[in-house]
């Protein structure tokens, strides 16, 4: 599956405004951003980096790349069936198969609900899809953002950037936060993964 999938929700989720009543306090600590001479911290987040390299997206990643493979394969098993029965049908048709014109209109209604019923089965498993993929979303956006709050309670960020592609057409490395913010996510998702298994 696609990660792109990700790629909106999550930008939204960590380019979020991590204000801290609008702190102008001087910091010069090694590793940290440093202020703007208007006194506003910045830091940001490598959105590809992030997706790579947390966990809850490698493992939300097989989970819709499953559930996508299930979908097409239960579709094409539907289409195979519908495309083989319009063939008899065609045939039977062209060999004179039909004895009267009442029983040819029925086959040919009964292929139509088929054919109905796979457009809507296809409406239907694309919805759900859809739904579990905003589901998976929202519960990293949420991940995102708690990790953030609590990450910034001592950091003190005034804003925390995502950099995507060129977004941030100049973007000066010792700002980026990015391993830090990976790391403290992955500790944190792993220990929550452990204790749900238990």
């Amino acid at each position: 599956m696609n990660k792109k999938h990700f790629i909106l929700p999550l930008a939204l989720a960590v380019a979020l405004a991590s204000c801290q009543g609008g702190s102008t306090e001087s910091t010069s600590e090694a590793n940290e951003p440093a202020q703007s001479a208007v006194g506003i911290k910045i830091a940001y987040v490598e959105l590809d980096s992030l997706m790579s390299k947390y966990l809850l997206y490698k493992d939300y990643e097989e989970v819709l790349t499953k559930k996508g493979t299930e979908i097409q394969a239960t579709l094409a098993q539907k289409q195979r069936r519908l495309e083989s029965n319009a063939v008899a049908l065609q045939k039977k048709y062209e060999s004179n198969g039909f004895t009267t014109r009442d029983e040819l209109e029925r086959a040919q209604t009964a292929l139509q609900n088929e054919q109905m019923q796979l457009q809507q089965t296809a409406e239907k498993l694309n919805m759900e899809f859809n739904e579990e993929q905003e589901r998976i979303n929202q519960e990293a956006r949420d991940s995102i953002q708690a990790f953030l709050k609590v990450y910034n309670k001592k950091k003190k960020f005034d804003y925390v950037m995502i950099k995507a592609g060129d977004n941030l057409l100049v973007a000066n490395p010792k700002y980026n936060i990015t391993n830090d913010i990976v790391n403290g996510l992955n500790k944190r998702y792993k220990s929550t993964h452990k204790a749900d298994k238990k």
